[in-house]
């Protein structure tokens, strides 16, 4: 074969070809060039000979194709010696342009092809699309098209971005061709949404392989993983391409809906109106079902899919905004929600927005989502990339009046535990939601100040001396009573919030972080120092102003604040670490010697160091 085209490529030149292609444009006499074109639609010649020849064969089947369709093939009556022949010749036709559909692809595939021919052969394809089905769109071509895209070890990367750019803005592309008027003395309707349902079938098709029961078990690993890395590929330009699928509502804006096969999409009212009436396929409303019909059926066949980690949480990032308004029944995603709501973690957190909008919007009972939401307040979600929206819905979940005390103080105590071993940024937004909630909830205001059952009961002297003997031992790690000490009774280990006993405790958290090392959040503390059960006088904070605050804000808001006051104390060299081993002027060396002179006289290391 390579040696017929180079042979071909020694005896004609550039002009041949084009005399070639003109001849088989003025008669049919000149039919036996057509073999001949087609040996240049090949990455082994040059761009201009495969451009010749491809202006050649596009102009020559573009006008034969509404004729060549299989359809009217089968359908044929062979009443003469003239009919047989001409049906000889239209399927002689029909296997060339077969052909030449096989080599553009290859063509479009290929590494040594240059991206304007790429692009050209691209045009072309499309072309074929759109009359090769007897002048209507050849559904079956484009999905060739789709299924050789995902299945190509070579980059595409480029047709991705021709194919996206150039004829995703068409409706009949996206979802539906409508063709007003009639050919061959029939009505068409309209074929829906050819991209979801070429995506929606080779989902199912690697859904299909990625079955137990229908793979062949093969004693090589390497090739199990490269089934897998290539299913893996697949995926990722399945989402890539149902992600990069504008949505209908952006369609509906435009009122001309700009059709790519050039036919005229409601611009006859009469006509179309009438049409309407006649047939039920026409209407708008029927046409906006259909497409969330296959819509829903592309997404959902994706879903099934094993969605590796990435595309996974990309999925769940966008499912709320992408999906969810679009899809004929939002309910359907439900248990996929759930599943991932119980994985836990970030893809829990990720879960959530999707999730709440079911409850919220569309009925779904999730009887264990409080309890499964307390199980995600862990210290790493204050530093999870899309932290931001998980607190903002976090304070929107738990600001119904109705939440019982016990969940309201149980969400409380857990935010107060997490401000001790969380970033400030994290801090600061803890403060803001339990001053949330403590405006909300009147009846978890108890948490604010609890005194000691053990203080009521000591009114003598020997009691009061022995209680701070023991406050002292307490401090310095020697002999503590548990029995006079302030015990908290929360459950912090506990994943039930109604088991978790935060009725019983404090908010003894809160007041340490008075003390915190970062100013806005000390600052911030004061302001639970107000009565919020007096609601006409204060108002609940925006989670949103909060919620994306991390290190760099906080000290960028510190820079810009105008301090009246300024420390005298500075450093000669910039500090490397914000608590280093040794502070300036203090020494926290022991000696085994003064250590054990002060054991004598009662004093322990602890109470050495301390003083």
């Amino acid at each position: 074969m390579a040696s017929e085209k180079k042979k071909s490529k020694a005896k004609h030149t550039l002009k041949e070809v084009k005399t070639l292609g003109q001849q088989l444009l003025s008669s049919r006499t000149y039919v036996n060039n057509l073999p001949l074109l087609l040996t240049f639609v090949s990455p082994n010649f040059p761009p201009q000979y495969v451009l010749e020849s491809l202006l050649s064969l596009q102009s020559f089947f573009t006008t034969l194709l509404p004729s060549l369709s299989s359809y009217s093939l089968k359908n044929t009556k062979k009443t003469s010696e003239e009919d047989d022949a001409e049906l000889i010749y239209r399927t002689w036709l029909r296997s060339k342009f077969d052909d030449l559909v096989r080599l553009l692809i290859d063509l479009l595939f290929s590494e040594q092809a240059d991206e304007a021919l790429r692009q050209f052969v691209l045009d072309s394809l499309m072309e074929f699309v759109k009359v090769g089905n007897g002048g209507r769109f050849h559904s079956a071509l484009y999905h060739r098209l789709l299924h050789t895209i995902l299945h190509s070890s070579t980059p595409v990367d480029l047709v991705l971005d021709l194919l996206l750019s150039k004829y995703f803005k068409y409706i009949d592309v996206r979802y539906v061709q409508v063709i007003v008027g009639h050919f061959d003395g029939n009505c068409y309707g309209f074929q829906c949404y050819f991209t979801h349902i070429s995506l929606a079938k080779l989902a199912k098709t690697l859904e299909s392989k990625d079955n137990p029961d229908d793979k062949t078990k093969t004693a090589d690993g390497d090739d199990e993983s490269h089934s897998r890395a290539s299913m893996d590929l697949c995926i990722h330009k399945i989402h890539y391409i149902m992600s990069h699928v504008p949505p209908l509502e952006v369609a509906k804006e435009n009122s001309d809906y700009e059709m790519w096969s050039g036919s005229e999409f409601l611009s006859k009212k009469g006509e179309t109106e009438a049409q309407n009436n006649n047939n039920n396929g026409l209407s708008a409303a029927n046409i906006s079902k259909k497409m969330k019909l296959k819509f829903t059926k592309a997404w959902i066949s994706f879903l099934r899919l094993p969605l590796p980690v990435d595309i996974y949480k990309e999925v769940l990032i966008s499912l709320h905004q992408a999906v969810i308004p679009y899809i004929s029944n939002p309910i359907m995603l439900c248990d996929f929600l759930t599943r991932s709501y119980d994985i836990g973690g970030v893809v829990s957190v990720m879960a959530l927005s999707s999730l709440f909008i079911l409850m919220t919007q569309h009925g779904l009972e999730y009887p264990n989502f409080y309890e499964k939401l307390y199980a995600l307040l862990l210290p790493s979600v204050f530093m999870a990339k899309h932290r931001a929206k998980f607190f903002q819905l976090l304070d929107t979940c738990l600001k119904s009046t109705l939440l019982p005390a016990y969940l309201a103080a149980a969400f409380t105590k857990k935010l107060s535990r997490l401000s001790l071993s969380v970033p400030p940024s994290g801090a600061v937004v803890i403060i803001a939601l339990i001053h949330n909630l403590l405006r909300r909830h009147p009846s978890i205001n108890c948490l604010v100040h609890r005194e000691n059952d053990n203080e009521n009961a000591a009114d003598n002297s020997d009691v009061k001396g022995e209680n701070a003997r023991n406050a002292n031992d307490s401090r310095t790690g020697s002999g503590t009573s548990a029995e006079n000490l302030c015990v908290d009774h929360f459950n912090n280990e506990e994943s039930n919030p109604a088991k978790s006993n935060a009725l019983k405790s404090s908010l003894w958290e809160i007041d340490t972080l008075r003390h915190h090392y970062c100013p806005p959040v000390s600052r911030f503390v004061d302001s639970l120092k107000n009565d919020l059960t007096i609601r006409d006088k204060t108002t609940e904070v925006n989670i949103k102003d909060f919620s994306s605050s991390s290190y760099s804000t906080i000290f960028g808001e510190e820079l810009r604040r105008r301090v009246k006051q300024v420390p005298l104390a500075f450093y000669k060299a910039t500090p490397s670490l914000l608590f280093s081993d040794d502070f300036t002027g203090w020494t926290f060396k022991y000696e085994e010697s003064k250590g054990s002179k002060s054991e004598e006289n009662g004093c322990s290391p602890a109470k050495r160091q301390r003083m």
